[in-house]
């Protein structure tokens, strides 16, 4: 099975939050939440650091199984 690997598209203006249950401490994921087809996450410890993406509906099944 080959895997595709897409460009990954400018994030240069994405909106960053955190989880309000870091505390404010900043040492957890944050998360992209304004680009139309993916969802970024990265560390906040290293925001020039790698990122990884999921597609809205993965996203959506994640979150719902933390709740």
């Amino acid at each position: 099975m080959s895997q595709e690997r897409r460009a990954l598209p400018d994030l240069a203006n994405t909106t960053w939050r955190t989880s309000s249950y870091s505390g404010g401490q900043g040492e957890c994921v944050e998360v992209g939440h304004n680009l139309p087809h993916i969802v970024p996450v990265r560390d906040s410890k290293r925001p020039a650091g790698p990122v990884i993406t999921f597609g809205h509906a993965a996203w959506h099944a994640f979150v719902s199984e933390l709740v």
